[in-house]
């Protein structure tokens, strides 16, 4: 019984990481069609924020929901304003400038950070479940994951900003009409995504080392998070996360870390060949 209970928090802190990694780009791809290859760059700005604050004397927390996500954020405006502007509509080529953009951010953190591994401490220690030992952290994941998730469906769907997000993004002619300046609402939009994504970084932190290269480990999960889930932001991104995370976790759990992985991206592949359109092109439709 202690067992089971100790895989059911490993399986739901599987699918909480995907959700956490996975939300920025959900955001940015799901409503803007911009291919964001910097995603991962963007999760190791937030890392090192988080590690820049420490230095400074901030509290962990705040550094991790705080710091993180707002610095991201900036320095999405500012490559929206200054690259991603110019290049909507254009799928191939936004894709083309932000693997570059994420080339330009990997080197120029390395040249003022190095190239070594940094490590933050994970919070909380650890509680016990009769004979096996879990993370408090572990649980933080877990609630934050299911806080993002509700924080983003309020937004989309009680407010009048996500509102008007929403119809810029199918609409942004009408929107122009309307006196609503759809650049503008792409340059929020892109920045809520970068600060999604500058979130994840600050909260991976103290799970793993933190390293200018770090992105790539994360980008790929992401990719295949949103594409499998499909049109809907929020139930795609929740449908894909259940099942690849559930599939990844207990793969391991039977088997190696190693295979799990292999077992994620099998069960990716089948399910693209079932299901082209992603979970929400199916199942789902007319779902957020």
């Amino acid at each position: 019984m202690d067992l089971a209970f100790v895989v059911l928090i490993q399986v739901l802190y599987a699918v909480a990481s995907l959700v956490i990694v996975s939300a920025g780009l959900a955001v940015i791809f799901g409503m803007m069609k911009v291919i964001n290859l910097a995603h991962g760059e963007f999760m190791m700005l937030g890392a090192y924020a988080v590690i820049a604050a420490l230095k400074l004397g901030i509290n962990l927390w705040i550094a991790i929901f705080v710091v993180a996500p707002i610095a991201v954020g900036i320095v999405g405006v500012v490559l929206e304003r200054l690259v991603i502007r110019r290049l909507y509509g254009r799928m191939v080529d936004t894709m083309l400038a932000t693997w570059g953009l994420s080339l330009l951010l990997v080197g120029i953190v390395t040249s003022v950070a190095g190239n070594t591994t940094a490590g933050v401490s994970a919070p909380l220690g650890s509680f016990s479940i009769g004979a096996y030992s879990v993370s408090g952290y572990t649980l933080v994941i877990i609630a934050v994951a299911v806080a993002l998730a509700l924080a983003i469906r309020f937004v989309l769907t009680r407010t009048q900003l996500g509102l008007i997000a929403r119809g810029t993004m199918q609409k942004p002619d009408m929107a122009n009409a309307l006196g609503i300046s759809p650049s503008r609402v792409y340059s929020v939009t892109f920045a809520v995504g970068a600060a999604l994504s500058g979130l994840a970084g600050g909260l991976l932190a103290p799970l793993t080392g933190v390293v200018p290269t770090m992105g790539a480990a994360f980008v790929a999960k992401a990719f295949i998070t949103v594409i499998g889930g499909g049109p809907a932001i929020l139930a795609g991104l929740l449908g894909a996360s259940g099942l690849f995370g559930a599939i990844n976790q207990l793969a391991t759990f039977v088997t190696t870390p190693v295979l799990g992985e292999v077992a994620l991206l099998v069960a990716a592949i089948v399910m693209l060949r079932l299901l082209p359109q992603g979970i929400t092109g199916r199942f789902f439709k007319g779902s957020l």
